[in-house]
């Protein structure tokens, strides 16, 4: 338990609470850290304050340092695309053949589904690629960053990718800290089994595309829509993007607009960031595996472990924030080189246009830093401690799988980071899964239990990294994306709930469980829209107030 008590929580419901009530994210983060400071030293707390704010950039190794030179670069290669009049040919191509908001949404699903391999990446390509033909067909700004952001997180924890690897530590840790390690099925093993029960993230993925081939819409999304719609007005009037490529940059290139200029840049951040993360990997790979006597090779350590479990391990031990740097980097240069080649500007312009783009990113790294911040103080003050050590482990194993779900996603929504939370609350969840049971029967429930509240957390929190790179990559404001994400979120959070209930109580299956969940959201996004419409004096589907417009039936697939 935290020597704080009730009061580690102070900082972190501060910042966000402050963060939703004035939509000024800065501020809120900055006086939650101070809150903190005053906390944890009982004074005024100035010099921790600045301590706190100083090691969030210089942390775990120097990865914070990468992801925010990641950040930069991107943002700079996203400026020379801009500039060179890639986003412009994408609009020109798109409008042909994506010519409905329907198919506009659900390219960008399926895009983030394909981006499976980094949550960092994925926003930022996919949010990227996809902001200019979702602004020319009224899509609104708060409905492509859920569109990124509900996708890329989920698709991550699920797919081959660095969140996997981490996820594998941690349960062989919990393991490990039982000294049940030799009885125990394997991390992979218990791994692969608990995906059924990463309710929330499977359920996320199904909800984005329900919302997106259904078009119907409720709570603040559904106002955000109309007035989209309605107004052309992307954005809402008073919004703050993280992002304004338009305003920052000025008019882009448009003599020769070509798709070369946008996908070229884009296909080498991709390659670059792969084969990075792979190379570095496998030379790690082939280290430990030297190291523990056993085979270097990849075919004969499948023939062992199985190739699945290999490649795992490969991935696993890769430097993705390092591969990030070197991809985006590779980004910026081949961008610049397109440049010169087809003489649409010189060297000269190219770098002046480097460093425009690392101006669009400074509201965004800011934030950052600031929410990597905030999650030091509730680590400092043991925040995720005193949230799990009041849960307990007399409590009933059927509704235990419930009980760990609330308690990381409340981890998450006030740290910010489903990594940290993952950290926190799976070693726990495991050593009191045992404790119940005796047995491993449940440890794939409470394993997916953590990693779904995690994403929860993470999707409802201001204060998070990915929302925030969300938000950047596809010029949204930060607090609405967050507040119309919202909705959508904690309805999933509530089947999820159901689904968990039915396997405590009656025994229910993921083969029968996960089918009725996605059959409850299809019911609960109806329902809910037309209530709320009703409600509003709206149409649950903001495109088909077509009479309020005189628009043609175009968009309206």
């Amino acid at each position: 338990m935290s020597e704080f008590g009730a009061l580690s929580l102070v900082p972190p419901l501060l910042a966000i609470l402050l963060a939703i009530v004035t939509r000024r994210p800065m501020l809120s983060l900055f006086l939650g850290i101070w809150s903190g400071a005053i906390i944890y030293t009982e004074s005024l707390g100035i010099a921790q304050t600045f301590d706190w704010i100083v090691g969030a950039i210089i942390a775990d190794d120097g990865f914070h340092v990468q992801i925010l030179l990641f950040t930069l670069l991107l943002g700079s290669g996203v400026a020379l695309i801009w500039r060179l009049g890639g986003a412009i040919a994408v609009r020109n191509w798109a409008m042909g053949r994506l010519e409905t908001q329907r198919k506009v949404g659900l390219t960008t699903w399926l895009l983030g589904l394909l981006m499976f391999f980094d949550d960092y990446a994925n926003t930022a390509i996919v949010g990227s690629t996809m902001r200019e033909i979702s602004d020319q067909l009224r899509i609104s700004r708060e409905k492509l960053s859920y569109i990124v952001d509900s996708t890329a997180a989920p698709v991550a924890t699920i797919g081959l990718s660095s969140w996997v690897a981490f996820q594998l530590s941690l349960i062989a840790a919990g393991y490990e800290d039982l000294g049940v390690e030799d009885e125990s099925p394997s991390a992979f093993e218990t791994f692969v089994w608990s995906i059924p029960y990463n309710t929330y993230s499977l359920l996320a993925i199904a909800m984005v595309g329900i919302i997106v081939y259904t078009r119907r819409d409720y709570g603040e999304m559904l106002d955000a829509e109309h007035r989209a719609w309605t107004t052309g007005k992307v954005s809402r009037e008073d919004a703050q993007p993280l992002q304004e490529v338009e305003k920052d940059l000025g008019e882009p290139i448009e003599d020769r607009p070509m798709l070369r200029t946008f996908f070229a840049p884009v296909v080498v951040l991709i390659a670059v960031t792969l084969a990075g993360a792979f190379w570095t990997g496998y030379d790690a790979w082939v280290g430990e595996q030297a190291e523990a006597g056993e085979a270097t090779t990849i075919g004969a350590a499948a023939d062992d472990a199985g190739l699945v479990q290999v490649l795992v391990d490969i991935v696993g031990a890769g430097d993705f924030a390092g591969a990030l740097v070197w991809g985006s980097f590779a980004m910026v240069a081949a961008a610049i080189a397109i440049g010169v080649v087809y003489d649409l500007f010189d060297t000269g312009d190219g770098v002046d246009t480097v460093l425009d783009g690392f101006k669009l990113m400074v509201t965004a790294v800011t934030i950052l830093i600031l929410a990597w911040g905030i999650s030091d103080v509730a680590s400092a003050l043991e925040t995720g401690d005193y949230v799990a050590g009041a849960v307990g482990d007399t409590v009933p194993v059927e509704i235990f799988p419930v009980i760990i779900l609330f308690v990381a996603a409340f981890i998450a929504f006030t740290m910010g980071s489903s990594w940290a939370t993952m950290g926190i609350v799976t070693p726990l969840a495991i050593e009191i899964a045992y404790g119940l049971t005796g047995s491993f029967e449940l440890m794939p429930v409470v394993v997916g239990a953590v990693f779904s509240g995690a994403i929860f957390g993470d999707h409802t929190s201001p204060i998070s990294d990915t929302s925030v790179l969300s938000s950047t990559f596809t010029g949204a404001d930060l607090i609405d994306h967050v507040r119309t994400q919202f909705y959508y979120a904690t309805t999933v959070m509530a089947v999820v709930v159901v689904c968990y209930l039915l396997y405590g109580y009656l025994g229910v299956s993921p083969v029968l469980f996960l089918p009725l969940g996605v059959v409850l959201l299809v019911v609960l996004v109806r329902g809910l829209s037309e209530l709320d419409a009703g409600r509003k004096g709206l149409h649950p589907i903001a495109s088909q107030t077509l009479e309020e417009t005189g628009e043609s039936d175009r968009r309206d697939e």
